[in-house]
């Protein structure tokens, strides 16, 4: 939980449209400033290391893209990979459903561009 009261009517109003509205249950799972951008460079790269999303992602800290990545793991829409190696070597790539966002995204880029 994000810190608001459990039955305060914010906290119901949110629940409500993440369970019962398409739209903001999209969001919910892509919304903010960092985890569409992260979508995009996986949808362009395929799969990425941390350290490469982190360097893409100016101004991000490393607490927040921890958190975002773990978000975006959580909701099904990307992989962690992790290679039995030393040093220890963890990728990102979209899954299927993470993929399946391609068109959207796409439309989102269009639609911002022609209104720049």
């Amino acid at each position: 939980m994000d810190g608001r009261k459990k039955n305060s009517t914010n906290n119901i109003n949110l629940t409500y449209l993440n369970n019962f509205c398409g739209i903001s249950h999209t969001l919910a799972m892509i919304g903010g400033r960092w985890k569409i951008n992260i979508l995009i460079y996986l949808l362009r790269d395929q799969k990425l290391r941390f350290g490469e999303i982190r360097n893409k992602l100016e101004g991000i800290s490393e607490r927040m893209l921890i958190k975002c990545l773990k978000e975006l793991e959580n909701d099904g829409l990307i992989n962690k990979i992790i290679y039995d190696q030393y040093p220890r070597k963890v990728e990102y790539e979209l899954t299927d459903l993470g993929s399946s966002l391609e068109e959207i995204i796409t439309l989102m880029d269009k639609w911002g561009e022609s209104k720049m």
